[in-house]
């Protein structure tokens, strides 16, 4: 849309300065023409447009002129800034950086004292795409199909609304809607194959609050174990817990909350071996003796 332009415009000159018209028309994906008519409607819409010819020539907002309306004070701009940069970060969007340009447009000091550095989160190009697809399909409220394997390793179809992208315990979700079961399910990217947007529409309107109530996309297991005082502190990096009781001898007890069948924890569990024990919940224990067993056995062979 133009009006979506002529503020981009105004905010890349704000943050740029000086910028010649061929730059901006490469910019914004237009012709020289229609740059020069946007310089003209910026100007006469009270922006004030200053044009410098020669070498160094271009175009460029008056440096006394200042966005105004300010909703926020500096130093909230700044934990503005500081969150999108974590965010963009770790999720390369266009729409992501744009804002970013705007935010910085309104208030550039950025001298805020915490930084955030998502790219942990980062993914490789394939995510990345799958990313972009799924925000797209969000976007335009159309379904989506792909072959998705699960925590057992069965490869199964699906095709459901996708309703949100989450980041959380290490990795990109899709949470979607799965008419089947008329429910919300929670999808790992990284176990999706041959990712899809169909042009089919949504058959509903999703209310994330709802998603929320209802608690079944996430598969939650609550977890308490006795450790021993060696690995309190990695307890503690590891697991995203608390530590619910103490003893003399530095032992202790902590809980937690995992999704059920994501192996990070699983795995971190096992590697603290005879450090640590599970108290509850007792499915979890019998999986973990199941397991040992098993492993024993390998080793035995």
């Amino acid at each position: 849309m133009k009006i979506d332009r002529l503020m981009g415009i105004v905010v890349y000159l704000l943050n740029n300065g000086r910028t010649s018209a061929q730059k901006l028309a490469e910019k914004f994906e237009v012709s020289s023409r229609t740059i020069m008519r946007d310089l003209e409607s910026i100007d006469k819409a009270g922006i004030p447009i200053q044009s410098f010819y020669g070498v160094e020539g271009g175009y460029q907002i008056m440096d006394d002129f200042v966005l105004e309306k300010q909703v926020a004070t500096n130093h909230e701009y700044n934990w503005i800034v500081t969150a999108l940069k974590g965010m963009a970060s770790a999720y390369a969007s266009k729409s992501l950086e744009q804002a970013l340009s705007k935010i910085k447009s309104i208030n550039c000091t950025e001298d805020n004292a915490v930084s955030v550095d998502f790219s942990v989160a980062s993914e490789d190009d394939e995510i990345n795409e799958q990313l972009m697809l799924l925000e797209d399909a969000i976007k335009k409220k159309n379904i989506v199909r792909f072959a998705y394997t699960n925590s057992h390793d069965e490869i199964k179809e699906f095709q459901v609304e996708p309703v949100r992208l989450q980041y959380k315990w290490y990795s990109w979700y899709l949470i979607g809607y799965y008419e089947k079961y008329q429910d919300y399910c929670m999808f790992k990217l990284v176990r999706m194959e041959r990712l899809k947007v169909t042009d089919i529409r949504n058959t509903k309107i999703h209310d994330l609050s709802d998603i929320k109530q209802k608690g079944s996309v996430n598969n939650i297991v609550n977890i308490k174990l006795h450790g021993k005082a060696a690995i309190k502190s990695k307890c503690r990096e590891y697991l995203n817990g608390r530590i619910t009781k103490e003893f003399e001898n530095g032992d202790f007890e902590f809980c937690f909350s995992a999704p059920e069948h994501e192996m990070f924890w699983y795995g971190m569990i096992l590697s603290f071996g005879n450090k640590v024990k599970v108290i509850e919940p007792q499915e979890i224990k019998e999986r973990i003796i199941k397991i040992c067993k098993e492993i024993q056995t390998v080793y035995e062979e």
